[in-house]
């Protein structure tokens, strides 16, 4: 195995790691539950779960008798998924081309997936589609610059945010989800807001990865990066931590 696979790989396993504790957060599996419902996830439909990570909400789909098919760009996290819930069914593909046939689901589901997409209009193109006419779509993700984080240097906190939120790829795509749905001339386009709020040590890995990602643009500097983490820990510790993170969920429904 070369370095930069082993390094490949430990990004991976750090995602998953990190995907598992936000499915754990408080009202994790009550946001699930509320997008299978919107999909109208019955017996004997069909959803199709777009970056699917390690399967979690496929194999809850399938517990509801929905045929789920989870599809993930990564060779990692489908191996993963395969053996998490070998019953069920995983295909290595990405957002742009997936392995199915035309209007062939119900449902089209994306948890955390279009802030990944440098072109969500392609995305919502092939949605289009494999949904069947008059299927739903749901896109659940958090907008990138709108982390509301307390701390004794507001400036810096914001600089943090900022900072991580430029390095992904369209850290906005969540407050642009009903511009892009009504785009790709889907209707019936509603969007809920879902704000989580966080006071407890469970945040600090989030915290962290958001503090080392600014620090590795140069934004800001080690020093400002080990002291705002300095103070985030110790808030955690005197239960002074807050953090509030806007989750966007839009469903609309596909032509007829």
């Amino acid at each position: 195995m070369t370095r930069q696979t082993e390094q490949t790989r430990q990004s991976t396993d750090d995602l998953i790691a990190l995907l598992d504790a936000a499915d754990r957060l408080p009202g994790a599996e009550k946001l699930r539950a509320l997008s299978y419902d919107l999909l109208g996830a019955e017996p004997g439909t069909c959803v199709v779960d777009v970056g699917c990570g390690a399967g979690r909400a496929v194999a809850e789909l399938a517990e509801r008798d929905v045929k789920a098919v989870g599809v993930d760009p990564s060779e990692r996290m489908i191996a993963i998924a395969r053996n998490r819930w070998p019953e069920a069914d995983f295909r290595l593909a990405g957002a742009y081309e997936l392995p199915l046939p035309d209007a062939s689901v119900d449902g089209y589901r994306a948890d955390k997936v279009f802030h990944e997409l440098g072109e969500p209009q392609r995305a919502l193109a092939e949605a289009r589609r494999v949904l069947t006419p008059g299927g739903r779509i749901v896109l659940f993700g958090q907008d990138w610059d709108t982390f509301i984080i307390d701390s004794d240097d507001p400036a810096l906190a914001r600089t943090i945010v900022h900072a991580r939120a430029d390095m992904t790829t369209s850290p906005r795509a969540a407050r642009r989800y009903r511009s892009l749905l009504l785009d790709a001339s889907f209707g019936d386009v509603t969007v809920d807001v879902h704000t989580g709020v966080f006071t407890g040590p469970a945040m600090l890995p989030l915290l962290t990865g958001l503090a080392e990602g600014a620090c590795s643009t140069g934004v800001v500097t080690r020093e400002q990066t080990d002291r705002w983490l300095a103070e985030q820990r110790a808030r955690a510790e005197a239960d002074r931590l807050f953090l509030a993170m806007p989750m966007f969920m839009a469903t609309a429904t596909a032509p007829r």
